[in-house]
């Protein structure tokens, strides 16, 4: 998201920020929940939280600060990313934005326009098992994570798919299939 935001910048548009990330449940309320072992989960993001600042984008009233994720830590820090009164395009991104309950319709209504990123099966595992070692899983554990808890999240984030505007698989884009 980033090197989007990057590019538009480069290319002379205001572009800035606003990652679902930040909104993961901190681990204390994770526990107090009982949903340290799911993490990554749709109910594990505080989503009301993340569609009203969403809505306070929208309004354009003024920068509005949101929550940054550090996966160092493995925790967000409050109004770590803005996103500047003055940017024209906002990037957000979300593996939930296009499920079809609530709070995650009501974000999705606030988005003008929703694109579903589709790496094939063995890359995206890959790339979640690296991530996972990098910060601190042994070999097995991220494995284990991956194809846990992740693919059941993964299965749910692809039967979204057909909701979004378009879908982008590895350097190719299609309209979403009905």
């Amino acid at each position: 998201m980033t090197k989007i935001v990057e590019n538009l910048e480069r290319g002379g548009v205001k572009a800035a920020q606003l990652p679902l990330d930040g909104f993961h449940l901190s681990n204390a309320q994770l526990g107090r929940l009982g949903l340290s072992a799911v993490k990554g989960a749709p109910d594990t993001f505080d989503a009301h939280g993340y569609v009203e600042a969403l809505r306070r984008v929208a309004r354009g009233e003024h920068d509005v600060y949101v929550p940054g994720f550090h996966r160092e830590i493995e925790e967000s820090y409050g109004a770590d990313v803005v996103v500047p009164l003055d940017a024209t395009v906002i990037i957000t991104e979300g593996n939930y934005l296009l499920l079809d309950r609530e709070p995650w319709t009501l974000a999705r209504e606030l988005c003008t326009e929703t694109w579903y990123l589709e790496p094939d099966e063995h890359t995206r595992v890959d790339r979640l098992v690296l991530r996972h070692i990098e910060h601190g899983r042994s070999p097995q554990d991220a494995i284990d994570w991956a194809l846990g808890t992740d693919q059941r999240n993964a299965d749910a984030i692809a039967a979204s798919r057909g909701r979004a505007d378009l879908v982008v698989r590895l350097g190719s884009a299609q309209q979403p299939h009905s």
